[in-house]
């Protein structure tokens, strides 16, 4: 894939700086074909001084001559973006959008452009270890699926789906997934802390322990049950862990959190605004 193909990135939070650093480590993009476009002016800088990135004073400006368009910006800014972005795509450009909630045809629809890839990857793809599940619409030529899969195989691994509906809930499930994996490992790193470790033994414990739990898993190829069941001895310390694990409800807790996720994805769907609490008034 060709290192001078021009990039527009739309929105330089987190994941924006993933996608510009997967382009730049995989050699898919070279910085001074990278434009972004950012409204805070410090976090411009810090880009331009870390990747040698072009920044733009709009967001027309960014998109101005590029082949592609990632859309990263937060779902509740989405409208005003496509506004601002509707009649400016270049013609023969691909949009991709991280957005989540934002539908396929919200996008075509609010920008005038038809060549639209919708994805959702989640948060180590900036170490080139995340997992995005995304979607084309019809309009999008075979030669920019490729290009399109060549980019997201630059943040990690990548799976197709057909069905746009899936993306809602890879949303809650792998998007969302890093938050429920990192309250997880906090729980228990502060756990070793009350048993008395010191948090950075507690830390390197729990963290090869979930690595190498993973790593196993992947290995024996075997049903998650399976495994637990080779580490559960009768009457010892792990039944009576899981045992109290399963009593507090830890499974349908899990469920109805990636449910609650799903269902907020298809909110943002909808158009449907955050409500912050007001910290005076909580309810």
């Amino acid at each position: 894939m060709s290192a001078q193909i021009k990039y527009a990135i739309i929105g330089a939070g987190i994941m924006g700086e993933a996608i510009v650093a997967g382009l730049l480590r995989t050699g898919l993009a070279l910085p001074e074909n990278i434009r972004f476009y950012e409204p805070r002016r410090e976090r411009c800088v810090e880009l331009q001084d870390k990747y040698h990135i072009l920044p733009a004073e709009s967001n027309r400006e960014a998109v101005n001559d590029v082949d592609v368009v990632l859309l990263s910006v937060k779902p509740q800014v989405m409208d005003r973006v496509l506004s601002d972005l509707r009649n400016q795509i270049p013609a023969g450009a691909l949009v991709m959008s991280i957005v989540a909630g934002a539908s396929i045809e919200t996008i075509s629809a609010g920008l005038k452009h038809s060549s639209i890839i919708r994805c959702m990857p989640n948060t180590p793809a900036q170490i080139g270890e995340g997992i995005t599940v995304w979607t084309a619409s019809k309009d999008v030529k075979p030669e920019q699926l490729e290009l399109g899969k060549s980019i997201l195989c630059a943040f990690g691994q990548e799976v197709f789906v057909d069905d746009e509906h899936y993306l809602d809930m890879a949303t809650a499930l792998s998007g969302s997934g890093p938050a429920y994996i990192f309250l997880f490992l906090e729980a228990m790193i502060d756990a070793g802390v009350h048993l008395g470790f010191s948090r950075h033994i507690a830390q390197k414990l729990v963290i090869q322990t979930m690595r190498g739990s993973v790593n196993y898993f992947e290995s024996k190829k075997e049903h998650p049950a399976h495994l637990r069941n080779e580490v559960t001895s009768p009457g010892g310390t792990s039944a009576a862990a899981l045992y109290y694990l399963e009593k507090a409800g830890i499974r349908t807790a899990i469920s109805r959190a990636i449910w609650a996720a799903y269902e907020r994805s298809q909110e943002l769907g909808r158009g449907k605004k955050v409500q912050i609490p007001d910290k005076n008034n909580p309810e």
